[in-house]
């Protein structure tokens, strides 16, 4: 059906705000890990989309006005066909070595009679089915047939982790230290081109295995023929706006204006709503030219979404549900939860893309260059192949006045199961009634839209109201491009005991499944809107301990690898960070509910950490912290600060069970650690990194909570101390972490700027990051960790942990007089 609205006026934006908007990545379709597409240019149209691990996703979107055709979503993704597979294609083995070869072992000369015979690829994960290595040197040799190649567009196609040199018949062709997290295209030049052969030519690898994970797959591609963009014009794009849960982008397509908005309604109040995995993505257009024109929409999406990686094979369908018109696709293999790691797209269960029936949507099935050519000749395509499709979808709107007409498309996945939980396989949480299907979802997404997007519209405007109110305009413009990443990086479901699930995925940090210490930083925004969603990030941990699967005296790390939580993988405890984290949140349950109901149901697993942490936790050991990536440290102050919060936390819930005694000797202790750590930390004008410490400093972010939850531990002088001494330690792009590197964390800067008691100090510590995501050259998904001193993300993307940015909402919700006082 084709509906009309006034043009802005129902996501109440204007043009000249939508125009301010920028970010490292614009959110398109976000739901959970698996089901998350961005667009990485500042023009919808300047790039192909992709999922946020980087690898193509691709969403297209074209309108066509009196018979010109613009293209204002994404571009036509280029395709490669193996000529030397990788693994990921065809299974291939080759010869090896893991001790010095002599001679030129990398010619194609070279007599490699002696070396071992291994399948591809080669690392230290057997769920891939290849060849272990675990040493530190590895030698390859894969000898091919090349026939006549020298004219082609080739390219070496390789993943590798970590430091490589490969030659091709003796020539280097490409070197890198450091590791890869996807398979990339590398061009091979005419001069190395003119040296194969029709038979016999040889890849050769080098590749040192220098920490951490081992991985290693190559092969050689072909650029493939696609019909391109012809006859098809870029429309002009005018301006963007990011709210919390919208993307709305507008453009200039000839005479004919259009807002292409993207709705994924992540609304907590509502978790049938916040587990339906279906985006809306809306075409309004209107004339503007005071004429009539004739304009026809096309929507596009790539089976890509539903594989892990594009040689895939897939199967399609196209049917009618309802009042909708869909098309269907999904992997042929459908490996339903066996994979599980960092770098990994789904590759079970299907995707879908659906229009109102009574728009009479032309819908089909073709490769990639055929889908758009086709819609803008006006003419059919069909699939040549089984992998690499798009699944397309072109509605005619006839005459377009003045007056905007609205055409409305749904993307969804029904991922079948959503999680393993301690050998359990679960499905999605919308799924808890057993009644439902994905097509009924589909169906309620379309007859329930006026109704979503108004409820939308009002959050949206609240959100930024309230975000306003508690740090300004440019805090506001931050939480709203967390908020979509924050909610996504995590799948709802219900765990066999009856207890509400939300697990995280550590996204491009070690792919761990409901991290404590990635629970704790997001916690700020879930305490604001549902703190059922905390107690989902918390309920798998508890049981993990209470169910005598894990028995050590403090909280566990995680709970596995994403999708699959049946225990801990970390390598390494973080028995202090842990523990003080479960405990604070706790604290911060019960702060937010008005009542202890939560922490007494797991009273003697709160006792045992709290116990720990009075043992443990006032001067740590040698032992990690959240910001592992730093290194071990001992005597950490801002660790200890963890503890104190952790123990305080402890006696505030006694004290809310009626449980006196016990709430004075926690709270006794917490105020006794808290002076011996003003002491010991003193470090002149600031406070140290580690306890006795001189000339060190750190972000001293736990002590937030003393802040937030009113614990009374800290004067208020040690905050100012702190804070301006921070104040001449900021570079252009934000506040180190510490004084140990120039990088920082920005879920922590912002829980440091909560320590102010003046606008002018909050503002000079968030003002860097606001101007870090909109210049940073990094065009990933948010990053939260970065370089200060030139913006450049140093690791993780798309994390859960942004969530964390709502710390000052947060203080200004349980503290309205004292955070309005520092307004």
């Amino acid at each position: 059906m084709v509906r009309t609205f006034a043009f802005l006026a129902l996501l109440g934006l204007s043009s000249s705000a939508a125009a301010q908007q920028k970010a490292p990545a614009y959110p398109l379709i976000t739901h959970d890990p698996y089901f998350s597409i961005w667009s990485t240019t500042d023009e919808l149209n300047g790039s192909s989309t992709t999922h946020w691990t980087g690898a193509s996703q691709s969403l297209t979107g074209l309108v066509k006005v009196d018979g010109v055709t613009y293209r204002v979503l994404g571009q036509n993704v280029q395709s490669y066909d193996p000529v030397v597979p990788t693994s990921d294609e065809k299974a291939y083995q080759v010869k090896y070595t893991e001790s010095a070869p002599g001679g030129d072992w990398m010619q194609d000369t070279y007599n490699d009679q002696d070396w071992k015979t291994g399948k591809a690829p080669f690392g230290d994960n057997p769920s891939l089915g290849g060849t272990p290595w675990k040493s530190h040197d590895l030698w390859t040799r894969r000898t091919f047939d090349a026939g006549n190649l020298s004219a082609a567009d080739l390219f070496l196609k390789i993943s590798h982790d970590d430091n490589i040199k490969v030659y091709l018949n003796g020539e280097e062709i490409y070197a890198h230290d450091g590791w890869l997290n996807k398979y990339i295209y590398l061009p091979i030049s005419d001069a190395v081109k003119s040296k194969l052969k029709p038979k016999g030519n040889v890849l050769a690898i080098h590749i040192l295995n220098t920490a951490g994970g081992a991985f290693l797959d190559a092969g050689i591609s072909r650029l493939s023929a696609m019909p391109g963009e012809k006859g098809i014009e870029k429309g002009v794009q005018t301006a963007v706006n990011i709210n919390a849960t919208q993307t709305s982008y507008d453009f200039t397509c000839g005479k004919v204006n259009l807002t292409l908005t993207f709705t994924s309604p992540l609304l907590m109040d509502d978790l049938m709503l916040l587990s339906r995995p279906v985006s809306y993505i809306a075409y309004k257009v209107a004339a503007n030219d005071n004429a009539s024109h004739q304009v026809a929409v096309y929507f596009g999406a790539s089976t890509n979404v539903s594989v892990n990686v594009s040689s895939q094979p897939v199967t399609t369908t196209k049917y009618t549900s309802g009042q909708l018109s869909v098309l269907k696709a999904g992997t042929k293999e459908q490996p339903v939860l066996k994979k599980k790691g960092d770098d990994l797209r789904i590759d079970w269960g299907y995707m879908y893309v659906a229009a109102p029936t009574a728009a009479h949507p032309v819908q089909y099935i073709s490769n990639g260059g055929d889908a758009m050519q086709a819609f803008a000749r006006g003419t059919g395509a069909t699939a040549k192949q089984d992998k690499d499709l798009v699944l397309s979808t072109a509605v005619n709107l006839g005459a377009v006045s003045s007056t905007p007409k609205e055409q409305l498309f749904l993307l969804g996945y029904d991922d079948l199961f959503a999680l393993q939980y301690f050998s359990t396989n679960l499905k999605a949480w919308w799924k808890n009634d057993a009644a439902q299907t994905i097509d009924k979802q589909l169906n309620a997404a379309y007859t329930d839209y006026a109704a979503i997007l108004d409820k939308c519209a009002k959050f949206n405007a609240q959100l930024h109201q309230d975000a306003v109110n508690a740090g300004g305009e440019t805090y506001a413009k931050l939480c709203e491009l967390a908020y979509r990443q924050a909610i996504s990086a995590h799948k709802l479901a219900k765990s066999p005991q009856g207890d509400i699930l939300f697990l995280s995925k550590e996204n491009f940090s070690n792919g761990c499944i409901n991290t404590v210490d990635v629970t704790y930083p997001s916690a700020p925004l879930f305490l604001l809107y549902n703190p059922d969603l905390l107690k989902g990030m918390m309920n798998g941990i508890l049981y993990f301990s209470e169910s005598g699967k894990y028995t050590k005296p403090y909280a566990a790390h995680d709970l596995g690898t994403y999708p699959l939580a049946n225990g801990q993988a970390y390598g390494e405890g973080m028995p202090v960070e842990e523990s003080g984290n479960m405990l604070v949140l706790a604290g911060a349950i019960a702060r937010a509910e008005g009542n202890a109901d939560y922490a007494k149901k797991h009273w003697a697993t709160l006792t045992t950490w709290a116990e720990y942490l009075m043992k443990e936790g006032f001067d740590p050991a040698n032992q990690l912290c959240t910001d592992d990536f730093a290194g071990h440290l001992a005597r950490n102050t801002n660790l200890s600060l963890k503890a104190i919060a952790g123990i305080r936390a402890y006696a505030m819930l006694a004290r809310m069970s009626g449980q006196t005694a016990i709430a004075d000797k926690y709270e006794k202790n917490a105020k006794e650690m808290a002076a011996k750590w003003i002491k010991l930390a003193d470090d002149g004008d600031h406070f140290s990194l580690a306890f006795e410490s001189k000339n060190t400093w750190s972000q001293k972010y736990n002590m937030v909570w003393d802040k937030v939850l009113n614990f009374d531990l800290f004067p208020a002088a040690v905050y100012k101390k702190e804070i301006n001494y921070y104040l001449t330690q900021q570079h252009k792009f934000g506040l180190p972490l510490d004084s140990r590197k120039t990088y920082t964390k920005s879920d922590w800067i912002m829980w440091t700027a909560v320590l102010t008691d003046n606008a002018e100090d909050f503002n000079a510590l968030v003002s860097p990051l606001y101007t870090y995501a909109t210049g940073t050259t990094t065009r990933v998904p948010l990053s939260d960790w970065h370089e200060t001193t030139d913006g450049k993300m140093v690791g993780f993307q798309a994390r859960s942990v942004v969530g964390g940015y709502f710390m000052k909402m947060l203080d200004a919700k349980f503290n309205p007089s004292s955070s309005a006082a520092s307004r």
